[in-house]
C-alpha cells in the first residue's frame, strides 16, 4: 500500500514539473482511489504538506494547493537566496564524487532542455538547487530548499520558455564551472546574481491588478499573425454602436 510519505513526495514531484496549478483541489476521495488507499493516509499526506506551508484546509471547501502572492513569491526566493549563497561561502571545495554528480546532473537538464517534455524541463532545472545543497553536505538544508523550491515553482504560473530554461542552465553550467576550480567566492556571487533574475524569470505581475491575466490574454496579437486566414479581417475595427435606421414615411 502507498504511503503518507510517498503520497507527499508524488505530490511534490507534480508540483515541480508544473503539472498541478496554484490552488488546485485536492480531494481526498480521488487521491485514495488513485493512489490505491485509505483517506486517513492521505489526510495524513495533506497534513504533512500544511505543516510545510504548501496547502490549506477549508472546513467546507477541502484541501487546496497554495495561490502563492508576490508578497509570498518575493519572501520564498529572499530565503533560497540566503540559504543557499550561505551554503556556498561556508562550504569545503567539492570533492571528485560530488563533482561527477553535478556534472552528470548537467548533462541530464542538457538533454531535457532539447526535449519536448517541458514538464520534466522545470522539475530538473528546479531539483539541481537540491542536488548542490546536498552535494554541500547539508541533508537537512537540502530538504528545506526542496520545500522553497516547490514553492517557487507554484508562483510560476506557466512553463518556462525554451530560451528561460537555456538561460538558467547556463547560469547552472557557471555555477558548477566555479566549484570545479574551487572558486567558491566566485561560485557564491553567481548563484546570487542566478537567483536575483527571479522575478524577471517569472514575469509575476502585481497582486493589486485584478486585470492582468485577461489584459495579457486579450492584448493584440503579433502583426506577422494578423495576416493569417483564421482571423475574419486583417485588422479588427473598433466596436461601435449600431446606428439607428431612419424611420420612413408613409404617403398619405
Amino acid at each position: 500500500m502507498t504511503s503518507a510519505l510517498q503520497i507527499s513526495d508524488r505530490l511534490l514531484d507534480a508540483i515541480l514539473a508544473k503539472k498541478l496549478e496554484p490552488g488546485s483541489r485536492l480531494g481526498e476521495l480521488q487521491l485514495a482511489a488513485l493512489f490505491g488507499c485509505s483517506r486517513t493516509i492521505v489526510r495524513e499526506a495533506l497534513v504533512r504538506l500544511e505543516t510545510r506551508g504548501l496547502v490549506s484546509v477549508s472546513p467546507r471547501r477541502g484541501w487546496y494547493l497554495l495561490e502563492p502572492t508576490e508578497r509570498q513569491a518575493r519572501e520564498a526566493f529572499e530565503a533560497r537566496l540566503v540559504i543557499e549563497t550561505g551554503l556556498l561561502r561556508g562550504a569545503r571545495p567539492l570533492g571528485a564524487a560530488e563533482l561527477r554528480l553535478l556534472k552528470d546532473h548537467l548533462r541530464r537538464q542538457s538533454k531535457a532542455i532539447k526535449g519536448s517534455d517541458v514538464g520534466l524541463r522545470s522539475f530538473i532545472l528546479g531539483d539541481f538547487h537540491v542536488c548542490l545543497a546536498r552535494c554541500v553536505g547539508n541533508v537537512l538544508l537540502a530538504q528545506t530548499l526542496r520545500d522553497l523550491t516547490v514553492r517557487t515553482a507554484l508562483i510560476a504560473t506557466h512553463h518556462q520558455t525554451q530560451g528561460e530554461a537555456q538561460r538558467s542552465f547556463d547560469e547552472h553550467v557557471g555555477i558548477v564551472a566555479a566549484l570545479e576550480a574551487q572558486d567558491m567566492p566566485l561560485a557564491e556571487r553567481r548563484m546570487g546574481l542566478h537567483l536575483r533574475t527571479w522575478k524577471e524569470k517569472l514575469r509575476l505581475t502585481s497582486g493589486s491588478d485584478t486585470l492582468a491575466t485577461l489584459r495579457q490574454a486579450l492584448s493584440p496579437i503579433a502583426s506577422v499573425e494578423q495576416d493569417l486566414h483564421t482571423r475574419s479581417s486583417k485588422k479588427a475595427s473598433p466596436i461601435r454602436p449600431a446606428r439607428p435606421r431612419p424611420v420612413s414615411q408613409e404617403k398619405s
